[in-house]
This record gives structure tokens, C-alpha cells and sequence, in this order.
């Protein structure tokens, strides 16, 4: 299992050994390549313009993805599974 890698196990409990990553949203459309960098700064400067809009929706409106593309990359973002620490 790829987790155990970043676990210890001691007599304090278990412990963080590696470098776990918050998977945000942003970063997880330039990992799979459905933006550039510079189109997820463009987009993240739109969002702070505009507070309570969502990061998908400012991609959308600048035309980089249709909407139906963002809403089947967030439902598989959504599906990672996570460690809460």
C-alpha cells in the first residue's frame, strides 16, 4: 500500500515519515495537463477579483475549459482518496 510509506509506527503512535501533499484543485488540472501554469495564475488572479466564485468557473469563463470538462475533473479530483491528520 503506497500510504504505508509515509507512516512510522512507534510506542507515541504513528508517524508522518514522508512528505504528504494537500491535493488542491488548481494543482490537480496542471498535473493532468488540462491547463497551463500561467492559465491557473490567470485564473486564481480572477477568483480573488471576485470572492466566492469558484476556481472552475473562473477557468471556464476565461475559455480555457468547457464546463462540462471541469465538472468531470472535479468529480474525479473529488474521488482521491486522503489521510485526515
Amino acid at each position: 500500500d503506497e500510504l504505508r510509506d509515509y507512516f512510522a509506527y512507534s510506542k507515541a503512535g504513528i508517524e508522518v515519515e514522508g512528505e504528504l501533499q494537500e491535493a488542491n484543485f488548481g494543482e490537480y488540472l496542471v498535473e493532468r495537463m488540462a491547463i497551463t501554469r500561467k492559465q491557473l495564475f490567470e485564473a486564481l488572479q480572477l477568483q480573488d477579483r471576485n470572492p466566492g466564485v469558484r476556481l472552475g468557473e473562473c477557468v471556464a469563463a476565461l475559455g480555457y475549459l468547457p464546463y462540462k470538462r471541469i465538472e468531470k475533473l472535479v468529480t474525479d479530483w473529488k474521488s482521491i482518496k486522503v489521510v485526515e491528520l
